[in-house]
């Protein structure tokens, strides 16, 4: 298709840009996709598995290796990042970075495939991440679809963990926990990597793609204290990247959160002269490693 003169373009976002017809073109429309796989060398297994067929959410499940038939492990629901528009749980970088972490921190990840802007433009986001989290509850009592779950999760110790736009969506997630409960499950930790939230030149974006939205005021653009005070675990742990325009929401979100009357522990690692989200981009560099260890040792601390 010969694209539209530049005539037709009504706005033009970071991402994409829209036409005066209303079409949206999307600036990365396209991005890899690996299968499931098991990890010779760590043992970590990984499946695919269907939440929800309408709307369409599922995920790839990740679990470590077994050392004994009945043993438990955490569980980290894990949110990609990728501008509410692109990317994927099933995408090489967050394959590989889920697989990482569940070999090393010992813990079951439940990496979550969420509708994307423009086909199923915000608040899907929130609903179906929501929905995966309800749907990994399911298996408290060990009756739930999934057998890995039923058998190897660990519901009283629950992280829930995101980057960029995952961040965003992750921190929603633990507000719904905290207002409205998440039964026989103990959300313990919440992991914000570079995270969106509300400040910077990206908000006519968010509020674009979201056309019920509650202006820059949105709580889900900036959370308000009342919303920060009632987050549903007992731990957060924020990084932030000293050369990302997301740096100061991210900062401002930490000194929020400290102020809100929430009862728990918050802590900011600031990545110095990194980029955004660089860890997910080379995964081997010192930084990338110093920072993946930090996040393990979050989730395996007691």
């Amino acid at each position: 298709m010969a694209s539209s003169p530049d005539s037709d373009i009504s706005i033009e976002f970071p991402f994409f840009r829209v036409y005066k017809d209303g079409r949206v073109e999307l600036f990365r429309p396209h991005w890899d996709k690996i299968p499931p796989s098991d990890d010779p060398i760590t043992g970590v297994r990984s499946k695919d598995v269907t939440i929800s067929s309408e709307p369409p959410v599922s995920a790839r499940i990740f679990i470590p290796k077994l050392t004994s038939p009945t043993q438990k492990f955490p569980l980290l629901l894990y949110v990609h990042g990728g501008g509410f528009s692109m990317l994927s749980a099933f995408s090489p970088h967050y394959h590989h970075f889920c697989s990482t972490v569940s070999a090393q921190a010992g813990v079951i990840v439940v990496s979550v495939e969420y509708g994307l802007f423009p086909a199923r433009p915000i608040p899907a986001c929130y609903e179906d991440s929501w929905a995966a989290l309800q749907w990994v509850a399911s298996h408290v009592n060990g009756n739930g679809p999934d057998p890995w779950l039923n058998d190897h999760a660990n519901f009283s110790k629950v992280f829930i963990g995101g980057d960029s736009a995952g961040g965003n969506i992750s921190h929603t997630l633990a507000f719904r926990v905290g207002s409205i409960g998440l039964p026989g499950v103990k959300v313990d930790g919440v992991i914000l990597f570079h995270p969106y939230f509300g400040g910077t030149e990206d908000d006519q974006m968010w509020l674009f793609m979201n056309p019920t939205n509650g202006g820059l005021k949105d709580p889900r653009l900036k959370p308000p204290a009342e919303d920060l005070g009632k987050l549903g675990c007992e731990r957060v742990l924020i990084f932030v990247a000293e050369k990302d325009h997301l740096y100061t929401p991210g900062k401002d979100y930490y000194e929020e959160l400290k102020k809100s009357g929430w009862g728990g522990k918050v802590e900011l690692v600031e990545n110095h002269g990194e980029e955004h989200c660089f860890h997910l981009h080379d995964p081997k560099y010192e930084k990338a490693v110093e920072l993946t260890n930090k996040f393990v040792s979050f989730i395996k601390q007691d």
